[in-house]
């Protein structure tokens, strides 16, 4: 077994003894779009997943960055067994199988459902579905056909997609799922033919499903051609709940400094509190077409040294500004996080220098090493100008005097009757 295949079965192995312990997952909505075919579009092939269910983590959305392809699961059946065809799917996959072949090991598996697909592999879906396969011709025909069950292939070199969506009991809108299939197909065939990017008609998907048939969970969805991945932005934060709203505000953005706020506490927000100009509101769609999207203006940004909640999308923002303001600068990039460390806005994490920060500009990224505080701290010391030294002495003097007001107060009997005397 190579080191890529390692490196995912190792996660998919610890998740089979935590699923034990939780819910069944089931993934009610999968999605894959294929706009290139070639590879040679940076937003050409997209997919992901969603549900009303519990537990969407990104075990439903898995991608390889090295082969450029992605298993999206979901399904019915027993935990146990989608990770074991998820696996066997893994395995055909880095071996150099096509879609079909991957998606085709859902079969053997009750109630379970993979979609396999990839820019150069094309897309199936196989087990236990009710999808659209989407395909457009390079005369810009569209033409959608339902499938239930079994396999449904989009061949390599094909333009297309494939949706499946199912409702989940207890959602309040189960019963939309047949009539926003279809049409969520009919609007993805266009998109395509009309030009649009994977990344952003993925997006869309998310958009239309989650406010119409109340599948709207995260989940996530993940880039193929460039290798990025929603990640945990929009999974539960536990086991046993559901995942982000996909329908709903996810972060107030300034985009002047890279300030934001996610929801809830964005509703505290009006202005910016730095600048006080007006914020941007994001909705979580946008926030995972915006994540997964690669354009011009993309930086991509690698935190390191310190998993406080929040600080990664956060750095994000700030880079993304300074990037936008002052260019890839690692001085500027410096300053604009130090400032950030300053105001608040970054928390749990020391000031840094532009050695701590690896900036390449040709590839459009920028890494922050970050130094966590210690001891729980949430803010680096103040930056007074008074030496240390002045301070210890400050200190000890300090301690100097409230030792002797303690020996005044312990002895003050003693004392006044030997004033007395005298």
């Amino acid at each position: 077994m190579d080191d890529i295949l390692r490196k995912i079965l190792f996660p998919l192995l610890i998740l089979v003894i935590l699923f034990g312990f939780m819910a069944a997952i089931s993934a009610t909505m999968n999605v894959m779009v294929i706009t290139d075919p070639t590879g040679e579009d940076v937003n050409g092939a997209a997919g992901g997943s969603m549900s009303f269910a519990q537990n969407m983590f990104q075990s439903t959305f898995l991608m390889s960055k090295d082969k450029q392809f992605v298993v999206l699961s979901g399904g019915e059946g027993d935990s146990n067994n989608r990770l074991r065809a998820i696996v066997a799917s893994i395995s055909r996959l880095e071996n150099g199988a096509n879609a079909a072949s991957g998606a085709a090991m859902a079969s053997g598996y009750s109630g379970i459902r993979l979609v396999v697909g990839g820019p150069s592999i094309g897309a199936a879906v196989g087990g236990s579905f009710d999808a659209y396969l989407i395909t457009v011709e390079n005369d810009n025909s569209v033409k959608i056909t339902p499938y239930s069950n079994g396999l449904a292939v989009l061949p390599p070199g094909k333009k297309g997609a494939i949706i499946h969506l199912r409702n989940t009991g207890g959602n309040p809108q189960y019963g939309s799922a047949d009539y926003v299939r279809r049409q969520t197909a009919l609007n993805i065939g266009r998109m395509i033919r009309d030009g649009y990017s994977a990344t952003y008609i993925v997006g869309q998907v998310f958009k239309e499903v989650s406010i119409d048939a109340g599948e709207k969970y995260g989940g996530g969805a993940v880039n193929l051609v460039s290798g990025i991945s929603t990640g945990d932005m929009f999974t539960p934060e536990v086991m046993n709940t559901t995942g982000y709203p996909m329908n709903e505000p996810y972060v107030k953005i300034c985009s002047n400094d890279g300030w934001s706020s996610g929801y809830p506490a964005a509703e505290n927000y009006e202005t910016c509190p730095i600048d006080g100009s007006e914020l941007k509101v994001i909705y979580a769609y946008d926030a995972l077409t915006n994540a997964i999207t690669v354009t011009q203006d993309s930086v991509s940004v690698s935190v390191y040294g310190s998993e406080t909640p929040g600080l990664t999308q956060t750095t994000n923002e700030v880079v993304k500004a300074s990037v936008k303001k002052y260019g890839y600068d690692a001085n500027a990039i410096a300053g604009s996080i130090n400032k950030g460390i300053r105001n608040g806005l970054l928390v749990g994490v020391n000031y840094v220098e532009p050695k701590d920060l690896n900036v390449k500009p040709d590839s459009k990224a920028v890494g922050v090493y970050y130094t966590p505080l210690p001891n729980g701290r949430t803010s680096p010391p103040w930056n007074l100008p008074i030496s240390s030294i002045v301070l210890d002495i400050l200190g000890s003097i300090q301690t100097a005097i409230g030792i002797v007001l303690v020996l005044l107060v312990i002895f003050r009997s003693r004392l006044l009757q030997s004033f007395q005397r005298r």
